[in-house]
């Protein structure tokens, strides 16, 4: 695996901090779910550079990006991304989104396509009922979890993380992550994002009707799925009759499942075939 260079940018009033894997082709900005970190990102990366620019953003909130005390929703979220392309002298870029950053990548590309190339969305950015949502943040309890929460060192905080079922197998790019986003205090280590800034996120998100923005996207589209739950097939982020109706009311979308990948295992395990579906979809004229 290749490392990043880490740099800052300008967002909506607050800094942004990028991971940048330098690359000759095409400029690819990419978003993470909802308590994630840019570092989310370094397999994916890996595979695509250098044969195209890969720029990692940490969400407000997350990382080191600035965390403001309010202002955790989509627009905001908008206004950072058009924010830092114009900071770096981005005219237009592909957008990748995980969970979250589905939505938000599906947001931008309907509020700005003249800054939008195409879009990738891995496993994210469906409508889903309520019930759903329910089974989906149920799923997600531990990662949200780990919030706030102290441990007594960074070891201790890894070996909470190793335990998680859905995580597995265990990589140097997983234990990277999470060694990003570990922040010291004088009573031991946590996670350096704060679970209020998250709860204002979900809440937010919980409001967003993400359909509306299928008739608006005007760029191609793939939709990666994975195909196993967390805890079982109730809790997929893309349940078939979900993905059947994005495949519908998105004009140009192409759908690409990646079999026996869970919704962390899409973005944090080595898949060759989705890195190739990405590899030509993001080739394609």
């Amino acid at each position: 695996m290749s490392e990043p260079t880490m740099k800052k940018a300008k967002g909506d009033g607050v800094e942004i901090q990028l991971a940048v894997w330098e690359g000759a082709g095409k400029q690819v900005i990419c978003l993470h779910g909802i308590t994630a970190n840019c570092r989310s990102w370094d397999v994916v990366a890996s595979a695509l550079t250098p044969k195209h620019r890969v720029i990692a953003m940490d969400l407000r909130g997350r990382g080191g990006s600035g965390k403001p005390p309010t202002g955790y929703s989509l627009g905001r979220h908008l206004r950072d991304i058009h924010g830092l392309m114009d900071d770096l002298g981005i005219e237009r870029a592909a957008l990748m989104g995980h969970s979250l950053g589905a939505f938000i990548s599906l947001a931008f590309a309907a509020r700005y396509p003249e800054r939008t190339d195409r879009i990738v969305l891995f496993d994210g950015g469906g409508k889903l009922s309520q019930e759903q949502l329910n089974a989906v943040f149920s799923a997600i309890k531990p990662a949200l979890d780990r919030l706030g929460k102290v441990y007594s060192s960074s070891e201790s905080y890894l070996d909470a993380m190793k335990a998680a079922p859905y995580i597995q197998p265990w990589s140097p790019a997983i234990e990277n992550y999470y060694r990003y986003e570990i922040e010291a205090g004088e009573d031991g280590v946590r996670c350096n994002i704060n679970p209020a800034h998250i709860e204002e996120e979900a809440a937010n998100l919980r409001k967003v009707e993400v359909d509306q923005f299928y008739s608006q996207i005007r760029c191609s589209v793939l939709i990666l799925r994975a195909t196993n739950g967390l805890v079982s097939q109730a809790d997929l982020l893309l349940p078939e009759p979900v993905v059947e109706r994005m495949m519908g009311e998105l004009r140009n979308a192409k759908r690409v499942d990646v079999v026996g990948g869970n919704h962390y295992g899409i973005v944090f395990q080595p898949n060759a075939m989705r890195d190739r579906a990405v590899m030509e979809f993001l080739e394609q004229g």
